[in-house]
């Protein structure tokens, strides 16, 4: 057991020291709800942001936990686990919450009630799964609608793109 949490511990430490990529990064991002936030909007965060309420900030690489997760340009990368998430921009990784919006292009893993993408490659299970275009990948789900490059258009528990 102290093993598997020393793991957790040094991953997070990873993520939030070892990952500043830029200058301006901040390693760590804490939000109540947006202005009330440790940094502000406008701001990169490479490592963990926690959002109790609502968070906002330009980008997001690591951990991004909390209510409401808005990352508004650029390229975000990681996990993003909580209710609601908003990608204004691209996202790559593992995005795992009650509905997830990504209106630029998605890789990797969307995992919710609702999940929508502009641009898809990668895998969105789902009840309702909506990619603007598939490049490559599947959907599982009740509802699963490719409007360009799928398989079909619309289809019910699967749908892909090669």
């Amino acid at each position: 057991m102290k093993a598997k949490k020393m793991f957790y511990l040094s991953v997070l430490i990873s993520l939030i020291f070892l990952n500043t990529a830029k200058a301006q990064d901040k390693p760590i991002q804490l939000a109540l709800f947006n202005p009330v936030q440790i940094f502000d909007e406008n701001t990169s965060i490479t490592g963990l942001r926690i959002n109790l309420i609502y968070g906002k900030n330009a980008q997001v690489s690591g951990l991004d936990w909390g209510l409401i997760n808005h990352i508004t340009s650029g390229v975000s990368k990681g996990v993003q686990f909580g209710l609601v998430g908003i990608v204004e921009a691209d996202y790559m990784g593992w995005q795992d919450n009650g509905v997830n919006i990504t209106k630029g292009k998605f890789e990797g893993l969307q995992w919710g009630i609702v999940n929508y993408a502009g641009t898809v490659s990668g895998v969105q299970i789902g009840l309702v799964n909506y990619a603007a275009n598939m490049t490559k990948g599947l959907q599982i789900g009740l509802v699963n609608i490719i409007k360009q490059g799928g398989q079909f258009p619309f289809f019910p528990i699967v749908n892909w793109a090669l």
